[in-house]
């Protein structure tokens, strides 16, 4: 038991470790002052592809929940991230988006049963302050309409994944997502249409294979290993693996693209990993059955059955 959960926590670990490679790949192969567009090509043709794959489409209750995950998880959250990162240093709304971890926490002592333990408080505080030591710099300034896009990015992503382990889908995991990534790209078409304008006419090689990698790996194989994760998991536990992004994103800065690391960096890459090992102690210390769903016996079978 012990083995299969620590095994799913680093394939799920996959997904954020995945995300942080974002920064690096739009910097390096998109064309610049395209951040919406590039969502919208990350999500809708991969959620497509997706549903074609498993030939799924929703039913009943899951038409309008596909919408509303796929909006906090995918359209809504991008779109804020979008807003903050345009009006805030990149370190501001990195630190706010920290705070996600907390806020699940919270979410899921009353949607899920989950019990708020001071170990998720300190190894939350922890995570936030290892976050704020990466990637925060002394000379930022702060943007009300930028903080409060980041602060809210973070609650609309962690209310999806709360009502993710909430909602579970009888669809394939596959199907879900795709539903999910479909959703959340549509959204997000009227917003890059009216922010950035119709997509470039021509694009470079350079600029397909970013995208391509963006779509398949970033999106499709990312975000089913996230959600695979958050049915088989405590949703809280799951989101501290967020705090990776991060750390991953200032790493490849630094071994790709030559750029310096302080020492205030490097603790803060030391603090991070430390807060999401120290988040998932109890998980890893259970051998026994999953106590992740306290509400029902039904619903803990229901969620072994989809891992």
């Amino acid at each position: 038991m012990l083995n299969n959960r620590l095994a799913l926590l680093l394939v799920t670990a996959l997904a954020p470790a995945i995300w942080g490679t974002t920064y690096l790949v739009t910097t390096e192969f998109l064309p610049p002052g395209r951040p919406l567009l590039a969502a919208v090509i990350r999500a809708l043709p991969a959620g497509l592809l997706l549903v074609a794959l498993t030939r799924r489409l929703p039913k009943g209750d899951w038409w309008w929940r596909s919408l509303v995950l796929g909006t906090l998880n995918i359209g809504a959250f991008l779109a804020l991230l979008f807003v903050a990162a345009y009006r805030l240093p990149g370190g501001v709304a990195a630190t706010l988006g920290a705070l996600q971890p907390l806020i699940v926490a919270g979410l899921s002592t009353g949607l899920l049963g989950e019990r708020l333990t001071r170990r998720t408080v300190l190894a939350g505080v922890a995570g936030v302050a290892g976050v704020s030591l990466l990637v925060l710099q002394s000379t930022a300034r702060l943007d009300a309409i930028g903080v409060a896009a980041a602060a809210g990015g973070a609650v609309v992503m962690a209310t999806g994944v709360v009502l993710s382990k909430r909602w579970t889908s009888p669809a394939p995991l596959l199907a879900t997502t795709g539903w999910q990534l479909v959703a959340g790209g549509l959204v997000l078409v009227p917003v890059t249409l009216a922010v950035e304008g119709a997509p470039p006419s021509a694009l470079s090689g350079a600029n397909l294979a970013g995208y391509a990698y963006l779509a398949l790996i970033g999106a499709a194989f990312a975000y089913a290993l996230w959600f695979r994760g958050i049915r088989a998991l405590s949703a809280t536990h799951v989101t501290f693996l967020g705090l990776l992004s991060p750390v991953v994103a200032t790493l490849l800065g630094w071994l790709v693209l030559g750029q310096r690391l302080t020492p205030w960096q490097l603790l803060g890459a030391a603090i991070v990993p430390a807060a999401v090992v120290g988040a998932q102690l109890r998980t890893l210390g259970r051998t026994g059955a999953d106590k992740y769903q306290p509400l029902t016996t039904a619903r803990r079978d229901t969620d072994a059955e989809m891992v």
